[in-house]
């Protein structure tokens, strides 16, 4: 796992204090073997102390289990690392069969239901809620494409998105238990309860997925396009309330939310000489935030071509890093997938920092990307993404193209990884990742992933498996 090896300084230090034996004698024999893998074993041998789990899992499945298989025991579909425990959240046949991102209602401390995305077309079932003692699944709306992201709003409501190329649109709900059936007229963006359903014109339009709300209101998100013809992929935008949330009480009004009205910014990379140092081979690195003239109800993915701003291959989920946040800092961490079967491109995690939660409101930080987790052929094309409350831990999910794939020993199946953070070591890199979980089932993806505010809980769903409907998991257990 070239891309997150510990640096050598780390791995002598693991040495002396695994084995007993002294640094020099520890490097003379790493250089008679593949020091790579000795890296990665020790990560493997210190999982409990490094991940909280007592084993990783070993290799990725190649196993699909059949549909009355899964449908009598969802559990089926996966396997969990050693001394974390499964179970199944809801897996109703009313539930949507392609479950994406989900938010915990009424927070992630003290949830009671789960508020989810259901990636389908406009007549199927939008959102959802599913309450988590019973697994009972409610529909709060339709007519949503693809709809994609879904989080909890620092003023209490929840943020909806759809992945639906320059026509991806954000909605925002209040009170979502008590809102129910309510359908999204596509012709005008209004809908039938505009008390509790809004279209949110104000951050524009585009391929949403990866959204990161700080809690005054600033939000980033990216524009899950690929390159083509030259064009540069998706690009990334900061969208700034005119007023910013001041940490009240939950709104009653959704004309009272910091998303009514703002500016969106464009994230453009490259600062050396007068930062015009831009465009194909600046992705990271330090840069600006580019203002998007008349962003209200603006097409981005347009608007990104014309502003030359900094392109990656479909950017995908982002989360945001607690720590940093607590520290009153900008930092969130997002995925780019690559193209795995086509390009053996195989993705990469990103982390966007831009200084100050102060600052970045007031445009006046510096934004800088560095990469966190570069791709492979064993762990690639990064979905989804989510942080681990106390130990700054990152779990990624794959949504890989390996089905498609012949040879060294494919077909197998989507992962969950979880990976440290960059540690005091030379590089911004990972220190390292192992798979926590595979599924068992290769026409499946695993996506939504969050952990409750503990970080003992982690949520995901397993997305267009073989029983036709949606299944969400809890994992537990990590010690």
């Amino acid at each position: 796992m070239k891309q997150s090896e510990f640096s050598i300084r780390n791995t002598l230090a693991i040495a002396v204090a695994l084995a007993g034996v002294p640094v020099v004698a520890a490097a003379h024999d790493a250089d008679h073997r593949d020091f790579g893998a000795w890296v990665e074993q020790q990560l493997t041998d210190r999982a409990e102390q490094l991940f909280g789990i007592a084993q990783p899992v070993a290799e990725a499945s190649t196993r699909s289990v059949n549909a009355d298989a899964a449908a009598a025991n969802p559990l089926v579909m996966l396997t969990a690392a050693r001394g974390l425990r499964a179970r199944v959240v809801s897996a109703e046949t009313n539930l949507g069969a392609n479950i994406d991102m989900m938010a915990l209602w009424p927070d992630d401390k003290h949830p009671t239901h789960i508020i989810a995305c259901n990636e389908q077309g406009a007549t199927d079932p939008g959102v959802q809620r599913i309450e988590l003692a019973t697994g009972t699944v409610e529909t709060i709306l339709t007519g949503t494409t693809s709809c994609d992201p879904a989080h909890v709003t620092p003023w209490g409501t929840v943020v909806i998105a759809e992945e639906n190329g320059s026509a991806g649109r954000m909605f925002e709900i209040l009170d979502p238990l008590h809102t129910t059936g309510v359908t999204i007229n596509n012709a005008d963006n209004t809908t039938t309860d505009p008390t509790h359903v809004v279209y949110r014109a104000a951050v524009g339009k585009l391929s949403f997925e990866g959204v990161a709300i700080y809690p005054n209101g600033v939000v980033y998100y990216g524009d899950e396009n690929r390159p083509g013809k030259g064009t540069a992929g998706g690009a990334y935008f900061k969208f700034v309330p005119n007023q910013l949330w001041n940490d009240g009480a939950p709104i009653t009004d959704l004309a009272d939310s910091p998303l009514a009205s703002g500016q969106v910014y464009g994230l453009r990379l490259g600062s050396r000489s007068g930062g015009t140092d831009y465009g194909q081979g600046t992705n990271t690195g330090m840069g600006s935030w580019v203002m998007v003239v008349n962003s209200n109800g603006a097409d981005l993915r347009a608007a990104a071509a014309g502003l030359k701003l900094t392109g990656y291959y479909r950017p995908e989920d982002a989360a945001i890093d607690l720590k940093a946040l607590g520290d009153g800092e900008v930092r969130f961490c997002a995925n780019n997938t690559g193209n795995e079967s086509s390009d053996k491109s195989w993705g990469e995690t990103i982390c966007v920092t831009d200084g100050s939660v102060r600052d970045a409101a007031l445009n006046l930080a510096t934004p800088e990307v560095q990469t966190l987790v570069t791709g492979s052929r064993t762990m690639s094309m990064m979905d989804n993404i989510a942080y681990q409350p106390g130990t700054g831990n990152w779990v990624i999910h794959e949504d890989r193209d390996a089905v498609e794939m012949t040879g060294d020993g494919y077909p197998h199946n989507n992962s969950i990884w979880m990976c440290l953070d960059d540690g005091s070591d030379a590089n911004t890199l990972s220190d390292g990742c192992v798979r926590i979980v595979t599924l068992n089932d290769l026409n499946a993806e695993s996506t939504g992933g969050l952990f409750d505010g503990y970080g003992k809980r982690y949520y995901f769903s397993v997305q267009h498996n073989v029983t036709g409907h949606g299944t969400i998991i809890e994992l537990s257990g990590w010690r």
